[in-house]
């Protein structure tokens, strides 16, 4: 078996891509899109018909061009999301606006509205996760959601702080990162790599892991944003793993045994710590990290700039 086999009979794989053709090839159980991703889809003639299709809906849809342009936007993200669940058979994650990390009313009316339009369609909720960044009023918007039967993904999430209050909010699913990390400690030390079972992102990922299944949290934790193989070996048994199509195809072109390093089993033995969690504790927390203070800050100004940028391509055809 390759290593990709071996990590699927572990973890559940997950596609980290808007390409449908990667999807097809390497059948991922679920898919996660951001602004990035769309932006870069709706720019191939292959995926033009769901542009078009954003495009009449939203000029089908009373009020001004910025109302038809927020219109024509959700329902892109929705189309794309629409055509991932003809290919995989779990949940695709569909994203907020990045703008609205720090509104809490404006983020539970967005993922409100995008479940509408998957709803319409026949899509059920159930297949669906509403992607939010991991500050502390998206965290507040996904407790909320989740309470209405609106699964969530805390994406853009770099610390134990976020973690917990997340675990604490019964948030369906999270994202830490693990290749934004080690980015941001490469930089702060000066080297070009760090050893895998060294690196940063895979340390943060296993400790939030182990503390999860520690205390028996039911929160997923889905390992993301990976820069090697070697990231993803380290943390084979997490419960989710979203890896771009470049790393699913290195994985499935290895051969080799796949160690599994995630157990809640061993877990549950260890000697972990509960952390106590409110607003206070958390700024603090996150205060005093800097790397998850820039990484997040820095996280949402890069899926706003591509939200833009697929704005201004949009709006050229409205």
């Amino acid at each position: 078996m390759n290593l990709l086999e071996q990590l699927k009979s572990y973890t559940k794989v997950v596609a980290d891509t808007g390409d449908f053709e990667s999807m097809i090839a390497f059948q991922p159980v679920d898919a996660t899109t951001n602004p990035s991703l769309i932006y870069a889809a709706s720019q191939d003639v292959k995926y033009q018909s769901l542009t078009d299709d954003a495009i009449r809906y939203a000029k089908s849809i009373s009020g001004d061009k910025k109302v038809q342009l927020s219109k024509a936007l959700d329902k892109l993200a929705v189309n794309f999301g629409l055509k991932i669940l003809e290919i995989v058979p779990g949940r695709v994650s569909t994203e907020v606006d990045a703008r609205l990390s720090f509104d809490k009313e404006a983020t539970i009316s967005k993922a409100r509205e995008l479940i509408s339009l998957y709803e319409s369609t026949g899509i059920s909720r159930e297949r669906i996760l509403i992607k939010i960044a991991s500050t502390w009023e998206g965290i507040q918007a996904a407790e909320i959601l989740e309470k209405e039967g609106i699964h969530c993904n805390l994406t853009l999430l770099f610390s134990m702080a976020q973690a917990v209050q997340c675990a604490l909010s019964n948030i369906t699913l999270i994202s830490p990162f693990v290749g934004r990390i080690l980015d941001w400690h490469k930089k702060e030390r000066g080297v070009s790599d760090i050893p895998a079972a060294e690196d940063p992102g895979v340390l943060s990922v296993t400790d939030i892991y182990n503390y999860y299944k520690k205390f028996g949290y039911k929160t997923i934790v889905m390992g993301a944003s990976f820069r090697n193989t070697g990231e993803i070996i380290e943390l084979a048994g997490c419960d989710a793993l979203t890896i771009s199509p470049n790393l699913l195809k290195s994985l499935e072109s290895t051969d080799g045994i796949l160690i599994k390093k995630l157990d809640p089993e061993k877990a549950q033995q260890m000697n972990i710590i509960p952390i106590h969690m409110d607003e206070k504790t958390f700024r603090w927390m996150l205060n005093e990290d800097a790397m998850a203070t820039d990484k997040l800050a820095e996280g949402i100004r890069k899926f706003t700039e591509d939200l833009i940028k697929l704005e201004k391509h949009i709006s050229l055809l409205l």
